[in-house]
C-alpha cells in the first residue's frame, strides 16, 4: 500500500472473506480492540458467518435419477486399490449421447449451474467425472461441481473455467500440468486464449488471456510417453489456433486391448461417449496436453 497508494481503491469498503476453524467468515470493517483478542473469541463475537449466494441449479428429473445412480456407484467405489475411481465412474457414461452447448450463461445471460447427465460434451464429461470423485451425496456433488467448473467456486459466466488449462492455471487448481514431465520432447508456446485470428473473441465478454501452453507433438508420443501417463489423466488435443489451448478432452485409461481415450465424441460415427484406442487418437491430432488431477 505504501509503495502503491492507488491499490487502496481495490480494497476500500470491501469486506474480507476469511476461512477459520469456526467456519467461513466475513470480517468486519476496522479493528477496534486495544489489545490482541483470541481469534475464536473475535470471530464469534464480531464476524458474521459467510453465506454464499445460492446459484440456480438446473437439473431435469431424468438427470436427477442418473445422478442418484452415479452417486451410489461412487459410494461403492474404493478410493485406493483396484481400478481408479475415474475409470469406474466414467465407465457409467459409456454410450451417453453427445450433446453440445448444454451449459447456460453468456455475456448477456445469467449463469446457471447446469447438471445435464442425459447428454455430455467432452468437457462436461470431465466436469461430471471429476465432481463425482469428490462426492457421495447430491449436496456434495453440487458443491464439487461448482468447485470444478468455476474459479474459486463462484458460479458465473466470467468465472467459468472455459479453457482446458484453466484446470491447472486457475484458482484453486483442479489438476497439475504434467506435460513436460511426461516427455522431454514437450514444446511450450505462448497463446492468447480467446483471441480470434480476425481480432474478435471466441467468447464475447471474456478477456484475452496470455498463457504458456506446453504440448507433446503427436509424432513424439511413443510407448515411453504412454508408460509415464497415469490412468485418470486428462488429455487435451493441442490446438494449433493461437486463441485456443485444446480442441478436445478425454480421460486416459487402461483398456482390455491397450490404453484408450474415454471421450464424448462428436464424430458422426459415434455421437456418444466411447473408448478410442489412445495412440490411434493421438495420430489424428497435432499433439497432446496432459493434466493430472490433484485428487
Amino acid at each position: 500500500m505504501a509503495a502503491h497508494p492507488s491499490a487502496l481503491a481495490g480494497y476500500h469498503r470491501w469486506s474480507v472473506y476469511y476461512n477459520t476453524t469456526s467456519g467461513d467468515m466475513l470480517l468486519p470493517v476496522g479493528y477496534s480492540q486495544d489489545a490482541p483478542v483470541p481469534a475464536s473469541e473475535y470471530t464469534g463475537a464480531y464476524a458474521a458467518p459467510y453465506t454464499p449466494a445460492t446459484a440456480e441449479v438446473r437439473i431435469s428429473p431424468r438427470s436427477a435419477e442418473i445422478l442418484d445412480r452415479l452417486l451410489a456407484v461412487r459410494r461403492e467405489t474404493p478410493g485406493a486399490g483396484g481400478a481408479p475411481p475415474s475409470a469406474v465412474l466414467s465407465q457409467q457414461f459409456l454410450g451417453t449421447a453427445y450433446g453440445a452447448h448444454t451449459l447456460v450463461g453468456s455475456q448477456g445471460v445469467p449463469e446457471q449451474l447446469v447438471i445435464d447427465l442425459e447428454r455430455v460434451d467432452c468437457f462436461t464429461l470431465a466436469d461430471y467425472v471429476e465432481a463425482l470423485k469428490r462426492a457421495e451425496t447430491r449436496d456434495q456433488f453440487i458443491d464439487a461441481l461448482t468447485a470444478v467448473r468455476y474459479q474459486d467456486g463462484l458460479v458465473g459466466f466470467a468465472s467459468r473455467r472455459h479453457f482446458f488449462t484453466d484446470w491447472s492455471a486457475g484458482s484453486p487448481p483442479i489438476a497439475t500440468d504434467v506435460t513436460a514431465d511426461v516427455s522431454a520432447a514437450a514444446i511450450t508456446v505462448t497463446k492468447k486464449l480467446n483471441q480470434r485470428d480476425d481480432g474478435g473473441t471466441y467468447l464475447p465478454g471474456l478477456p484475452v488471456s496470455r498463457r504458456e501452453v506446453t504440448y507433446i507433438p503427436a509424432e513424439r508420443v511413443d510407448t515411453g510417453v504412454v508408460d509415464r501417463l497415469h490412468p485418470g489423466d486428462y488429455i487435451g488435443a493441442y490446438a494449433e489456433d493461437g486463441g485456443l489451448d485444446v480442441t478436445h478432452v478425454g480421460l486416459f485409461l487402461a483398456g482390455p486391448d491397450g490404453p484408450v481415450l474415454r471421450n464424448a465424441s462428436s464424430l458422426s460415427r459415434d455421437r456418444q461417449v466411447v473408448d478410442t484406442p489412445f495412440l490411434d487418437y493421438v495420430r489424428s491430432v497435432p499433439g497432446i496436453v496432459v493434466l493430472r488431477p490433484v485428487r
